[in-house]
């Protein structure tokens, strides 16, 4: 879950305040087009709480593995799947044997070279937390360092997506580790930071929620290809990165209008009207933007009965969601779709009918349903407005559907301990909450943890669905785009009338960098490679 991330909204009648008060951040010593001694200064979505991309999922701690870490394969903008450390490959007749062959010259941080025994610690470690990661380890037969840049992995039965596993875009992303870093058990946390990526973590500077800082790594070998999202060659040109603590909106948009910063990550909304203003600073949209979700639990009533969960889809209106997050209409847009909207895999079938936002059809619905004047118990996090603020949407809805709503207002760590108790809401349950995720994590079924319907296994709120489960193990083994869409739209369909969750639209994340920042890889996570600073 990724609610650990700034609010979009709040903080504009505190901006003049917080400039004034401002202590002084200090000037970056341009060094001219990426030259010796460039620094760019970054406000990350939140402070960096931890250093390892495998054992948790927040999107600030995957941009951080993008700085460190390289991967074995990676996604392009055209959501193709191309080879990154790895130079080449093979795959048996059988399509049972996957043999890999490393580039030469890989080095970690530690300067000892990448090796096909870290390669594959990593991918263990990995597939041990990872949604898709599990897919996969369920068809390994095995693994097999064939010499010092070469490994295979043997499966039980063929697996085409194997490479689109091991080029995955977002959380969790599977980064190559030295093996006595990848050894450590998947629950626990890493210790330090040492990979082959673009840049090294200076982990001296480094204050756990508060300040990280890296250095370029001048022994990192790009790909001679030009960049395209996390694929094709990461040229390092900046030779530091600052990422900053500023979590007040106000100071932080003070900071980069006075050039104290270089690139704000999530400025809200509300804000954003003094970035525009300013003609040194671009603001853009990032690409895929985030999807709002409507999450239920599924083991205990009302929402066990699928006829319950049709109902309240039925009632609801995504403009009113994504109005209470981001406001205006230009950050938002409509989406009945499970998969991300305008990607390969998004269909939309069966949405319109499901979600007609018909307040009349739905409270027939429910009386159909035979709910029974349960509590629904909504867990809301006040202290993360994205969810806050649906919540609120939400409790009105459940109220005009005349369901007996209980808004049960926490902060986060109260809430994420909750949201994994599956008993009854008089036992400390819970009955829905909402969340949101990230456009480049819903591309596919393989990737899609929130479309999972294996029971006890699936993500908070345990759906389960065997019809569902089986069209992604259809999907899985189709050999084939054409065959993938047609079994997306199935997908889509049977899964608008189980509701694993309701989708909610897709908003809009705009960040802020300023105009001295030349050749930006823009793309759903922020990466530095092939950036210049000029001036």
């Amino acid at each position: 879950m990724h609610l650990h991330r700034r609010a979009m909204l709040g903080g504009a009648a505190a901006l003049a305040a917080a400039t004034l008060g401002r202590p002084s951040l200090g000037q970056g010593t341009g060094g001219g087009a990426g030259g010796r001694g460039s620094v760019v200064r970054f406000i990350p979505s939140t402070p960096l709480p931890s250093l390892d991309p495998i054992s948790a999922t927040s999107y600030v701690i995957r941009n951080h593995g993008y700085l460190v870490y390289d991967t074995l394969f990676a996604t392009d903008e055209h959501f193709n799947i191309r080879p990154q450390m790895v130079e080449s490959w093979d795959t048996a007749p059988d399509r049972l044997r996957w043999t890999f062959h490393l580039r030469d010259g890989l080095l970690f941080h530690d300067e000892t070279p990448v090796r096909a025994a870290d390669c594959i610690a990593s991918i263990k470690r990995w597939s041990a937390r990872d949604a898709f990661g599990q897919t996969l380890a369920g068809f390994v037969e095995g693994y097999e360092a064939v010499d010092a840049r070469t490994f295979a992995i043997r499966l039980k039965r063929p697996f085409p997506l194997l490479p689109d596993a091991l080029g995955k875009i977002s959380s969790n992303v599977p980064f190559i580790m030295p093996e006595r870093i990848a050894s450590t058990d998947p629950m626990r946390n890493i210790a330090e930071a040492i990979g082959s990526g673009p840049w090294r973590m200076l982990q001296s500077g480094w204050v756990p929620g508060q300040t990280a800082s890296y250095e370029r790594f001048a022994k990192y070998r790009p790909r001679e290809e030009a960049p395209s999202w996390a694929a094709g060659g990461k040229v390092a040109k900046i030779d530091r990165i600052e990422w900053l603590a500023l979590t007040e909106p106000a100071a932080a948009v003070g900071a980069i209008t006075q050039g104290e910063v270089d690139w704000y990550e999530q400025p809200p909304v509300d804000l954003l009207p003094v970035l525009r203003r300013d003609r040194n600073i671009e603001v853009v949209n990032v690409p895929l933007g985030l999807s709002l979700i409507m999450r239920f639990n599924q083991t205990q009533a009302p929402f066990n009965n699928p006829k319950v969960r049709q109902a309240l889809a039925m009632a609801a209106n995504q403009a009113d969601y994504m109005q209470s997050v981001v406001g205006s209409p230009d950050y938002y847009a409509e989406s009945k779709s499970f998969f991300t909207r305008g990607t390969p895999m998004s269909t939309g079938a069966g949405g319109a009918e499901a979600m007609r936002a018909d307040l009349a059809r739905a409270r027939a619905m429910l009386k159909e349903a035979g709910y029974g004047n349960e509590r629904v118990v909504l867990l809301a996090p006040a202290d993360q407005p994205i969810a806050y603020n649906q919540s609120l949407v939400s409790q009105d809805l459940l109220k005009q559907l005349g369901m007996n709503v209980d808004l049960v207002a926490t902060d986060w760590a109260s809430f994420i301990g909750r949201r994994a108790n599956r008993g009854p809401v008089e036992a400390g349950g819970w009955s829905m909450f909402h969340t949101l995720w990230s456009g480049a994590d819903t591309l596919n079924p393989a990737m899609h943890t929130l479309l999972r319907a294996n029971g006890s296994a699936a993500w908070f709120g345990w759906p389960e669905d065997t019809t569902l489960e089986g069209l992604r193990d259809q999907w899985l083994a189709a050999t084939d785009d054409a065959a993938r869409k047609t079994l997306a739209g199935q997908i889509e369909q049977r899964a608008f009338q189980s509701l694993p969750y309701v989708p909610m639209g897709q908003v809009q994340q705009p960040m802020a960098y300023r105009k001295s920042l030349r050749g930006m890889v823009l793309a759903p996570a922020q990466f530095f490679w092939n950036m210049e600073k000029q001036g």
